[in-house]
């Protein structure tokens, strides 16, 4: 095979390395460094290749980044080996169209001055990720934000939040590969590299502004059952689990204990006939007004509709509930046309409602804990809604999940690595209990700072410190959404495309 037909290899292959910083976040410049190779090389060739380059390490970035679907597809879902394998490809070089489109159009409308050119990469490349976390409910797992969470960007988080992130480290990497020797004289070569480094180094320099001050502080237990995805829904083995969850309940001591996503698998007739009095018993142990608990089930009936929700337990809020708002495609909803897909799987899957988009916290000694479930953490735009009234906004945020559907691959590392972006786009602390991990205490500067073994079962006890005040991320992101920075991206593409009108004609590129 000739270079030329081995490039799109290359540039799937850097496309998967990369992949490593979103599980191991001090792996922070790689990405930057295989950015920066896919912005010299569309550069350098005609704009058709150059979408093929830019799907080419799409696909290997969400391929590699991914994989661990396989496992809740064939492992759980029972479909053969190699239609689960194409599945996950599929779906990975789908959503890395967005890319092909934003890496195509970068070849063509290119000028040949480097920091235009940087800056148009940049703009490009943040549509591209807002595509892709936006259209058909989003899919904004591996944004590229994630991969600087440990590094010097990450001090910009609560300004710009995770794509903001994203789409300066696009133009630290496109300045990085515009200052190859093809693309200008040395003096102005030098340039671009010092705005790179500036772009890197400033906002660590600065340092993190803190927008928010400490509340009260309280003690948790989160729960972490471990049960196989196998025997969740194994009605021989339920009420063992159920027994457990109960005398996890009943034997804490701390003021808020979390039972992860589903930790009572029923609705509540089925519970009733299996375990009579279950809600009742757990209602019992938290009316004395000294302690209080979230617990992960689905709400409603087969006839009225039903909700995958988290439930309030105390003296307080004793009809406390909230539902899940954003629902996973396939798994809680299936999307119009696909029935015949899901009816391939042996997954138990339903058509979940959703609830309320700006639902009430959960009070616990004057704190306001705010329940997300899954991977709604990984739409902050979402979660900032609830900081429209700061006097009302969460003190702390809750996540409750099940990461069984997919084994012990990165899924679990990398949703922990979301959930630390979260607390520091809103300056929050972040509680997490999980099914089989990561079931993590996170401060609001992303500091785990308690953590249980993944893939065992216990309880982690920690404290947590509550904060108030609202970062310039959560004020626009819960009043305009993710607008700004689409009208941002597409300002800087109307303003190249206007010079580029008024200029000589780029260099010719390289085919």
């Amino acid at each position: 095979m000739t270079a030329r037909r081995g490039w799109p290899l290359l540039l799937a292959a850097l496309g998967a390395l990369q992949t490593l910083a979103f599980t191991h976040t001090w792996a922070w410049p790689l990405p930057l460094l295989c950015v920066a190779l896919l912005a010299w090389s569309a550069a350098r060739v005609a704009p058709r290749r150059a979408a093929g380059f830019g799907w080419a390490f799409g696909s290997g970035w969400l391929t590699a980044g991914t994989w661990w679907l396989f496992i809740s597809l064939h492992r759980y879902g029972g479909l053969p080996a190699p239609l689960a394998a194409a599945a996950v490809f599929v779906l990975a070089a789908l959503l890395s169209l967005y890319l092909a489109l934003a890496i195509g159009l970068y070849a063509r409308w290119r000028q040949g001055r480097p920091l235009v050119d940087a800056l148009l990469f940049a703009a490009l490349w943040l549509l591209a990720e807002l595509a892709r976390g936006v259209i058909f409910t989003g899919f904004p797992w591996l944004a590229s934000g994630y991969a600087q969470l440990d590094g010097p960007l990450a001090a910009l988080a609560p300004w710009i939040g995770v794509y903001g992130i994203g789409a300066v480290g696009a133009l630290v990497a496109a300045l990085i590969a515009l200052a190859a020797p093809a693309f200008g004289a040395a003096r102005q070569r030098r340039w671009v590299l010092l705005a790179a480094a500036a772009l890197l180094l400033l906002p660590a320099l600065v340092g993190t502004v803190s927008f928010s001050r400490p509340t009260g502080s309280l003690t948790v237990s989160l729960l972490q059952s471990n049960v196989a995805q196998d025997d969740k829904f194994a009605t021989e083995q339920m009420p063992a689990e159920l027994a457990w969850v109960a005398a996890r309940l009943r034997d804490a001591h701390a003021d808020l204990v979390v039972a992860p996503e589903t930790a009572v698998p029923l609705l509540p007739e089925q519970l009733d006939e299996m375990v009579p009095g279950y809600w009742q018993a757990l209602r019992g142990l938290f009316a004395d007004g000294s302690r209080a608990a979230l617990v992960g089930a689905p709400l409603g009936s087969f006839e009225r509709g039903y909700t995958n929700s988290v439930v309030g337990l105390s003296a307080a809020a004793s009809d406390y509930r909230y539902d899940k708002v954003h629902l996973v495609p396939f798994g809680e909803f299936i999307p119009t046309g696909f029935r015949w897909f899901t009816n391939l799987m042996n997954i138990p899957l339903g058509d979940f409602d959703r609830g309320a988009r700006n639902p009430p916290s959960f009070v616990v000694k004057g704190e306001r804990a705010a329940p997300n479930i899954c991977y709604e953490d990984l739409f902050g735009e979402e979660l900032a809604r609830r900081f429209i009234d700061p006097s009302r906004a969460p003190t702390l945020f809750v996540n409750v999940s099940n990461m069984g559907w997919f084994g012990d691959g990165d899924a679990i590392a990398q949703h922990l690595n979301i959930s630390r972006m979260r607390t520091l786009e809103f300056q929050r602390p972040m509680v997490r209990a999980t099914n089989t991990g990561a079931t993590a205490v996170i401060d609001d500067r992303a500091r785990v700072t308690a953590l249980l073994p993944f893939a065992t079962r216990g309880v982690l006890d920690g404290r947590v410190q509550g904060r108030s005040g609202v970062t310039p991320f959560a004020w626009w992101a819960a009043r305009f959404s993710l607008w700004p920075l689409l009208v941002l991206a597409l300002a800087v593409l109307g303003a190249a495309r206007t010079l580029a009108a008024c200029s000589p004609p780029s260099p010719s590129t390289r085919c």
